[in-house]
């Protein structure tokens, strides 16, 4: 059985969002600063949640943002 993370939407501006990255580019961020935990659309998620922003995976990392790890397909579209 498929594990399923919670569909959070697009990005609000209006509420917080952590900073979203693609892969590549975790290498640029300092771990200085290090947080458990990282917000979307005003939501706290732990280091290592997962969630569906439209049909991105993305996964909390440290120091609190999130990194882009691929698309999700829908069954039958």
């Amino acid at each position: 059985m498929a594990q399923t993370h919670p569909q959070v939407g697009a990005p609000d501006p209006e509420l917080e969002t952590s900073p979203i990255l693609d892969e590549d580019e975790r290498e640029d961020i300092e771990p200085g600063a290090a947080s458990a935990f990282c917000t979307f659309n005003g939501a706290s998620y732990r280091v290592g949640d997962y969630v569906v922003s439209g049909s991105e995976l993305l996964r909390c990392e440290a120091p609190g943002l999130w990194v882009r790890q691929g698309e999700l397909r829908t069954r039958g579209g």
